[in-house]
């Protein structure tokens, strides 16, 4: 460890600290569709005068790059849900406009009922008490990192989490060990002084591939959808597995204390 001593602690967004109802999830992943559709829809052809494509064949298009971008996801690279568009319009012959997409993504976002996971504000005020620095890194394959930032300060996190890191901000995803270490640039912690939670194979894995003290697997996630379970296997469909285990946020705080015993001080102010 180096002498600055700033044990960190970063966590996992979906299904971690927040959630949606399943019957919500799907109705969620529907709409990103519908808005990727109408906006198709709308893009002009190109050439100008190109074929006409039903709403059937520009879904499928925009669902072929999510599936791409989800496996790319898996391998540690970050395709944007914009980059994803972009091709999709492509594939389709249609001039794209990733910026109302994403304007679109963000109206849809604001709107869903996401929650928080029962006990992470407890658990984040209790490592923020301790002196734990707290910091999220979220794979955001679906939706711009930027439309997280206002509905999770809503929620409540902005006073316990110093910094977000997200994957579409970025050329990289979990499990790519570079994101983990953007995190910790700007932290100002080293891999030995860091502990990732998550509730997915990328997280875990992302752990083991930064060299992180440790990565704790949270097993008390609500339920997932089995569209939504997709996202938190591996490429070749292999689930998380770690030998330190929550099936309780309030857990968490004791697992961190010791692997990172020396965390107990003043909680830094500021963020990044």
């Amino acid at each position: 460890m180096n002498s600055v001593g700033v044990p960190t602690v970063t966590f996992d967004l979906w299904y971690t600290l927040v959630f949606l109802d399943p019957r919500e999830q799907d109705r969620y992943m529907d709409r990103q569709a519908e808005i990727a559709v109408r906006a198709l829809q709308s893009a002009e052809p190109i050439p100008v005068d190109g074929p006409e494509r039903k709403a059937g064949e520009l879904r499928a298009a925009f669902l072929r790059e999510v599936a791409r971008a989800t496996d790319a996801a898996a391998d540690g690279e970050s395709v944007p849900c914009s980059e994803q568009f972009r091709r999709a319009a492509l594939s389709a012959g249609r001039a794209a406009d990733p910026e109302g997409y994403l304007t679109e993504l963000a109206k849809l976002l604001a709107a869903t009922p996401l929650q928080p996971v029962p006990g992470s504000l407890e658990c984040l005020e209790t490592l923020r008490g301790a002196g734990y620095r707290l910091a999220v890194v979220s794979n955001t394959v679906g939706e711009p990192g930027r439309a997280f930032r206002p509905l999770l300060q809503g929620l409540g996190f902005d006073p316990f989490i110093e910094t977000y890191v997200f994957s579409d901000e970025l050329p990289w995803t979990k499990p790519n060990p570079e994101i983990f270490r953007r995190a910790m640039h700007l932290i100002g912690s080293t891999a030995a002084e860091t502990v990732h939670v998550g509730d997915g194979w990328s997280d875990i894995e992302g752990a083991r591939r930064a060299g992180l003290r440790a990565g704790i697997l949270f097993t008390g996630h609500p339920p997932y959808t089995s569209r939504y379970r997709r996202f938190t296997l591996g490429r070749a469909g292999e689930p998380a597995r770690s030998p330190l285990t929550a099936a309780r946020l309030a857990d968490v705080p004791e697992l961190v204390r010791r692997l990172l015993p020396n965390g107990v001080g003043s909680p830094p102010s500021g963020r990044t």
